[in-house]
Parts: structure tokens; sequence; C-alpha cells
């Protein structure tokens, strides 16, 4: 066995308790990132306020995040086939820490906005890294007992970090929510160093500067025009129309660029292959549930039921219990016996009953209903999330491994970005049309409702009459928006149907790549499977 503390030489090969620690420290990372874009859920109402924001605020706080996860994920997996896996990682937390410290000494709506554009450069690194990295270090039959543990910690950290948020918020404040993950970022650089025994990349080509700037602008275009069409500008306005055609540009162009460079950000010849086609499919639609269940969820507690954000945190419990449930149990049984279809229809089935289910919401909907729901949501992402992942990566040539896998994390933070920015959009929409027809009905004026055009109303603040109004529009507005999430569900359910069952290999992607560097002559051409 060769051991080595840096990327360099022979390949390396880890025994089992180097492999352990190693994910260990990947878990750390991991859990960092996901922490990030979940802790301010519950918190997010009172950061808008102390920043005097609006809601157009509230949306870009959570979409600035997603936005920059979403366009640098490609870009981080490129990288990752090019250059060393160990070092990016560690360049990721770097940005994810100065990130959250300038999002924790942000003094008004802007600075918070660009903070979390900074903090969602380094966590979509560590998302993208931290699969590729396990794919290096273990095989893809064993991969599905440690995705199952990867995968509690991800949907863990989606709805628990609404508690620990809430937690932290109404003790020592929002702030500390940006804080308190430093040190285990720390932490994780430490283990990553002294543990992940990687080899020397020997990835070959450039990187796709016109390809990463196109589709920066594309994506950017997209969320921003989604996000302020009907608040700043009306969607019938020149401005909008000017953003939509601009968008369809971009996403053009892109697409012809990306098809003819050589060594594109984005292969779209993996698109050709079933099984990566329908997973990227899956995915998508699997992350606008997600997120919309993360952040709606806690503004119908806390602004249709007046839960405080400790109680909008606690009410996530049931889907933590459901996902520790189906990923860390599902993982193992998939490693030990290689059957994970059945898994993933399963998954993607309860995910539609929950849909179903939340989108019953009103402000005087049983909270029974949620305690149904929400575990459903818990197993349904414990089966689904990091097996997907796991399906595209068995199906990919180990050479592609870090731009299929940003691929698949792409595509889900994607939807779960448009999901966010056109739920919300719908949500805000609903919400003030359902205000205005109380007001009209109450006889109650609008100067003198308490209320701010634009901004999230402040439930203590109001008298009886007019709070009673806000959280019925809340309500009406959250169970339609999941509604709305039905058919994506749907589609998730139909697109792991149609998957290739292909078997799961056994090798590691180390081991993978030494045999094909032994079976190829120096500077031969190679044909790249398509998954």
């Amino acid at each position: 066995m060769t051991e080595s503390t840096g990327e360099s030489g022979p390949a390396p090969t880890m025994s089992r308790r180097q492999v352990n620690e190693a994910f260990g420290g990947i878990l750390i990372g991991m859990l960092v990132a996901v922490l990030s874009t979940s802790v301010i859920n519950t918190s997010l109402p009172r950061i808008v306020t102390d920043l005097h924001g609006d809601q157009t605020t509230l949306t870009w706080v959570v979409t600035g995040s997603l936005l920059a996860v979403t366009v640098c994920t490609p870009i981080w997996g490129k990288l990752a086939d090019l250059f060393s896996r160990r070092l990016l990682l560690h360049i990721a937390l770097l940005i994810f820490m100065v990130g959250s410290l300038a999002a924790g000494f942000a003094s008004e709506p802007t600075l918070m906005i660009a903070a979390r554009l900074v903090q969602g450069i380094g966590t979509g690194g560590l998302i993208t890294l931290s699969q590729i990295a396990i794919s290096d270090i273990i095989s893809p039959r064993e991969r599905g007992k440690y995705m199952g543990v990867l995968g509690a910690v991800v949907v863990a950290g989606t709805a628990g970090g609404p508690l620990v948020g809430g937690l932290v918020t109404d003790t020592i404040g929002w702030r500390w929510n940006f804080y308190i993950v430093i040190p285990f970022a720390v932490v994780a650089m430490i283990v990553i160093q002294l543990k992940l025994i990687l080899p020397r990349r020997k990835g070959t080509g450039r990187i796709d500067y016109i390809g990463s700037v196109l589709l920066t602008a594309a994506i950017s275009t997209l969320l921003i025009w989604l996000s302020l069409g009907g608040k700043i500008f009306e969607w019938n306005s020149a401005v909008s129309w000017c953003m939509g055609i601009g968008t369809a540009v971009l996403i053009a162009v892109t697409l012809v660029v990306e098809s003819k460079v050589k060594y594109p950000v984005l292969p779209l010849h993996m698109f050709r292959g079933k099984t990566f086609t329908l997973s990227i499919v899956a995915s998508v639609c699997v992350g606008i549930v997600l997120y919309s269940v993360a952040i709606f969820i806690s503004q119908y507690m806390q602004l249709s039921r007046g839960a405080s954000a400790t109680g909008a945190g606690l009410i996530t419990l049931p889907q933590v219990a459901g996902n520790l449930i189906a990923s860390t149990v599902v993982g193992g049984l998939i490693s030990r016996t290689g059957h994970w279809k059945p898994w993933l229809i399963t998954g993607a089935s309860l995910l539609t009953v929950a849909s179903i289910l939340l989108s019953t919401l009103r402000v005087d909907t049983n909270i029974v209903v949620l305690f149904l729901a929400l575990p459903l949501v818990g197993l349904a992402l414990g089966m689904l999330l990091q097996n997907l992942v796991l399906v595209v990566q068995n199906a990919t040539d180990v050479r592609e491994i870090g731009a299929a896998s940003s691929a698949a994390a792409f595509f889900r933070s994607l939807g779960g970005v448009l999901g966010v920015t056109m739920l919300g959009a719908a949500l805000s929409a609903r919400v003030d049309t359902e205000i205005e027809n109380g007001l009209q009905e109450s006889g109650i004026a609008r100067s003198a409702s308490g209320l701010t055009e634009g901004a999230l109303p402040n439930i203590d603040t109001l008298s009886d009459p007019v709070r009673d109004i806000v959280e019925s529009a809340y309500g009406q507005g959250v169970g339609e928006v999941f509604l709305i999430s039905i058919p994506f569900a749907v589609i998730a359910l139909i697109c792991v149907i149609f998957l290739p069952n292909a078997v799961l290999g056994t090798k590691t992607g180390i081991e993978q790549l030494a045999d094909i560097e032994q079976d190829e002559p120096a500077g031969a051409s190679t044909t790249l499977k398509v998954p």
C-alpha cells in the first residue's frame, strides 16, 4: 500500500480507516455548506426587518446565494478535472468564511446580498468538490452507504438549519447564524489537509472562460428578471421584455458556444445519454420542491400561524427524522444489495404525496397535516438527493466525473433558485391580492392598517383585524405555492421510473483512472463514455 500526504506520485491506496477519516472531513465541509443556505431561513423576516428591507430583499438574500452556488458549480467541477481537488476544497472553504464574516457584519440590504453572493461561491465549491472527492476514494457499489450518510447530513442540515437558526436568532441574535459556521470550516480544512490522500491530477485541456462568462450572464439575467418582475417593473413593460429576450439570447449563445468548444465548462454531449438526462431533469424538479419546503414552510409558520423563529424551526424535526432514517438505512441497503432504482421510485412517490398534502395548507389547517407531510418529505429526499448523484457518477467516464457531478448539483441548485424565485413571486402577488381584498371587505383603509407597501408585515405590531387578514393571506398563498409544486414532483417520479437499471461499479475513481492510464499508450486519443 502506497501512502502519501500529497497529491503526487502513483495512485495511493487508502485503508478503510483513512477513507473514513477523510470522509469525516468532507462531511464537515458539506455540513458547513448546507447550513449556510438553511440556517437563516427562520431568521429571514428578522434580518429583513432589521436591515430595513422588503419582500424583494428577502427573496434576494436567499436567491443571491443560490444564484452564486448555481452559476459557479459547473466551473468548480471543470476545475476539479484539471487541478488538485484538495487545494480547491481549501480555496472554497476560505471563500466561504470570507462571505460568512461579511454577512455577519452587514449593515444594509445591499451589503448582505453581496456577502451572500460571496458565501454562495464558496458553498458551490464545497457541495461540488465533496461529491467528487468521495467518488475518488469510494467505489459506486460501496458509495451507497457513504452517500446515505452524506444525504443525511445534507437534508438534516437543510431541515435542521432552520431550528438552529431560530434558536440562535431568539437568543444571541441573527448575526451569529453567520459566525457559528466558521470554526467548523476551519476544522474541515485541517482534517482534509491531513487525511484526504489523492493522486496528482493529470487532466488535460483548459478553462472555458468564454463559456463560464456566458453561463454566468445567462443564469443571472434569468433570475434577476424573474425576481424583480411584477415588483420593480411590470411584466409587460419594456424592461421586462428586454430582460426576457436578453435571457433567451444569452442561453442560445451559451448553448452554441458550449457545443463548439473543445473543453466546455458544461459538456452538452452528456445529454445524449438517457441516464444523465433523466437524472438531471429529476434533480431540477426535486430541487424546486426541496427549496420550496425549506423557505415557505418557515414563512407559513411565522406569518400565518404566529410562530416564533424557534417554533418555525421545531416544525422541521419530523422532516429531519424522516431524512435520517431514509438516507442511512436506504444507503446501506443499496451498498449491500446493489439495487437502487426501487428506492428512487419510492422516494419520488412519497414526494408527490407530500406535495399534495402541503397544497391543502390554509390559516386554519390542522397542524397534523404538517406532521404527516414533512416526514414524507424527509423520507423522499433521503432516498433521492444523493442517490441521483450516485447514478450519474456510476454511468460517467471517470475522466469527466467532475463535470458530471457538478452538472447534477448545478441543475438541482438551478431548480431551487427557479423554484424560490418563481414561487416567491407567485406568493407575493397572491398575498398582496388577498390583503387588499381583506382590507376592503373589512372597511380598513390601507393607510390605517399598519402595513407598509412592499415590506414584510410584523405580525406582533398589527391590530387583531389586520393580523387576521395577513395570516389568512399567507395561509392561502403558501398552500397555492405547494399546489404549483405538485407537477414537478410528478415529473421527477416519471424520470426515475424510466432510468436504466444499471449495475453499480466496484472500483474507486482512483482505481478506474489508474486502469485507464495503464491500458492506454501515452498520447493516445480517447473516447469518453456518455452516461
